[in-house]
């Protein structure tokens, strides 16, 4: 049997909304439909259910078509409603779902209302932001962006960080000399802090992939973590249990404007730290320079990930051992990005996404392999770049591999210093021009545009069609 088909109907948000159009009063309504003014009442106020009886007769003599009167407000307006209370806006003002389906139920016009007026904010708040990147502006920044900026104004190198990790990694060596890295880290974690760490298959973990137990004191990881990974999570335990009070001081000095703030950036530094001890700055930086920053060989030697090598690329900032200024990029297959750093001076664009030109988006078409180009932004500058799909880090059901993509470049100049640029004619090369974010970028004509610039007037006309969906004027 269908299970819908027992479920009761409490309408009476919609009857009173229909009487209120009709121009009827309750009792007038009641005598049209051979019920008493009480009931229809309570039916009203949701204190009794409407009965099939009840809806036919409503079809009969109001015209009412009962595919549609008989609808709530629906999974998708009570999802948009949920998404709405959900932003920032609201923080500390919880919505509980009863509440948001009881209006969607209920006052269906006032709901619509509230998402009209809420796009209207959201698209406005959207557009400040792309006009802020335009013009420079501070604009409004989240947890997530403010921690992005800290970073990128340390150009993503952390000196004393990179110090403690090189001091407990020779540590780690001389305990256990010849053995994997998370072998040693394992063991000094258990040695030194009583702390075992246990693979819990993923049912039990659920979301989590990684999670520290304070009452049994162990680390708990999730069965999907791939070796490099799983390395990872244990390096980022070790990071908090040996040096949790030189990473507290380094976030209370930065001066986050929110507690959550404070905690984000506690994490980014920790796994900065964590990258050191797995990757130490002299011996990284040195190995990369020899191999010709050749990302497979990083790779092998320290038993990381194509991320993992890629990311810490970007924090070779060391004054007596400079390594190459890169910056990376990650993205999914949305045109999501996920990470910005840059240990130079890409322009990113800080809240848009990445320009469809560059070959990032595309490396999706050839999974695990690495494409090149050579990019070249609005102000002239040259780029040699790579791109290429990674996993993400644990799985679940609706993971299917290869589903974020991590573009890593430096100036053109850099270029002959790297293994991927060989047999290039970087004197004389390809160059595809490329922009910020589509609403940023004053790029014309240009067929892969999705949005107009937001500083600029569409030129709509009738008698000609461009290339670009969008043209606008100063093209």
């Amino acid at each position: 049997m269908d299970a819908t088909a027992d479920r009761k109907l409490f309408l009476g948000g919609r009857l009173k909304r229909l009487r209120r159009d009709l121009a009827l009063t309750q009792t007038a309504m009641a005598a049209d439909l051979g019920v008493s003014p009480s009931y229809l009442n309570h039916i009203e106020r949701n204190q009794r259910p409407v009965s099939a009886q009840l809806l036919l007769r409503l079809a009969d003599t109001y015209d009412v078509d009962l595919r549609t009167f008989g609808q709530s407000g629906g999974p998708a307006t009570e999802a948009e409603l949920a998404e709405a209370f959900a932003d920032p806006l609201f923080q500390g003002l919880p919505v509980p779902r009863h509440e948001i389906v009881q209006l969607a139920e209920d006052q269906p016009a006032v709901a619509d209302a509230l998402l009209r007026l809420y796009r209207t904010f959201a698209d406005r708040r959207a557009r400040d932001r792309a006009e802020a990147d335009v013009t420079g502006g501070a604009g409004e920044a989240s947890p997530a962006d403010w921690v992005r900026e800290y970073v990128q104004g340390r150009r993503n190198h952390f000196p004393e960080l990179d110090a403690l990790g090189e001091t407990l990694a020779a540590a780690l060596e001389a305990e256990a000399p010849g053995e994997s890295f998370e072998t040693r880290a394992r063991a000094r974690l258990l040695a030194r802090h009583g702390l075992p760490v246990r693979t819990l298959p993923a049912e039990v973990m659920v979301e989590w992939t990684r999670r520290y137990d304070p009452h049994r004191k162990r680390l708990l990881l999730s069965e999907t973590l791939g070796p490099s990974s799983r390395a990872f999570a244990v390096a980022f335990q070790l990071a908090l249990s040996e040096h949790d009070d030189e990473l507290t001081a380094l976030a209370d000095a930065a001066s986050a404007p929110d507690e959550p703030t404070r905690r984000l950036l506690k994490v980014s530094l920790t796994n900065t730290l964590a990258a050191s001890i797995l990757m130490p700055y002299g011996a990284f930086q040195q190995t990369a320079e020899t191999t010709g920053y050749d990302l497979a060989r990083l790779q092998a030697r320290f038993g990381v990930s194509f991320e993992q090598a890629a990311h810490r690329l970007t924090t070779l900032s060391r004054p007596t051992a400079r390594g190459v200024p890169f910056f990376l990029m990650r993205v999914d297959q949305a045109g999501n990005i996920s990470k910005r750093f840059a240990s130079g001076s890409f322009p990113f664009s800080r809240f848009g996404g990445a320009c469809p030109r560059w070959r990032l988006h595309s490396a999706f078409r050839t999974p695990g392999r690495v494409v090149t180009q050579v990019i070249e932004t609005p102000d002239g500058q040259r780029w040699f770049t790579l791109a290429r799909t990674v996993d993400r880090q644990g799985h679940d059901a609706f993971t299917e591999g290869h589903d974020l993509a991590i573009g890593l470049g430096c100036e053109l100049k850099h270029a002959h210093r790297l293994v991927y640029a060989r047999g290039l004619d970087l004197t004389a090369p390809e160059v595809t021009p490329i922009g910020p974010a589509c609403r940023l970028c004053h790029r014309h004509p240009c067929a892969e545009r999705a949005a107009p610039p937001v500083d600029r007037p569409l030129v709509v006309d009738d008698w000609a069609k461009s290339v670009s969906p969008y043209p606008f004027a100063g093209g």
